[in-house]
């Protein structure tokens, strides 16, 4: 079984630009001055950190920019999925050491799992056997 993960394209991101992010993907596209409002002010980050969090995210490759009557939006690069994906990736392997065990103990222990994510997994688990030639059909 392969157990690589993802490639990662890009540069690495810090706590706070992942967490930008992670609110871009889900809410994206967006300008700066939503992003501040919605997303800065409540964590008392001033409109000028909310630029340059934005600013580094575009110029290591997690978003695009594209400027409509003047005002420019900001959007991930990749679809929210692949977005999610990469994050995973880059904190398993930051912070796991590319180990997924401690990841999927996790998850089999915190109880957090719902019914249609356990199935989910388990037909996850079930196409990687069967590429592999483990599950006779």
């Amino acid at each position: 079984m392969d157990n690589s993960l993802p490639h990662i394209d890009h540069q690495p991101i810090g706590d706070q630009q992942l967490e930008a992010l992670r609110f871009i993907a889900e809410n994206g596209p967006i300008t700066v001055g939503e992003m501040a409002r919605v997303y800065g002010t409540p964590r008392g980050l001033a409109r000028t950190t909310i630029l340059t969090v934005m600013e580094r995210l575009r110029t290591k490759g997690y978003l695009t920019r594209r400027k409509v009557q003047g005002i420019f939006f900001y959007a991930p690069k990749n679809d929210h999925n692949d977005v999610m994906k990469n994050l995973v990736a880059e904190f398993v392997e930051r912070s796991l050491g590319g180990s997924l065990s401690p990841f999927v103990t996790y998850l089999a222990d915190s109880g957090k799992l719902n019914d249609r994510e356990i199935s989910e997994l388990r037909r996850m688990v079930e196409s990687m056997e069967a590429e592999e030639g483990k599950v006779e059909k």
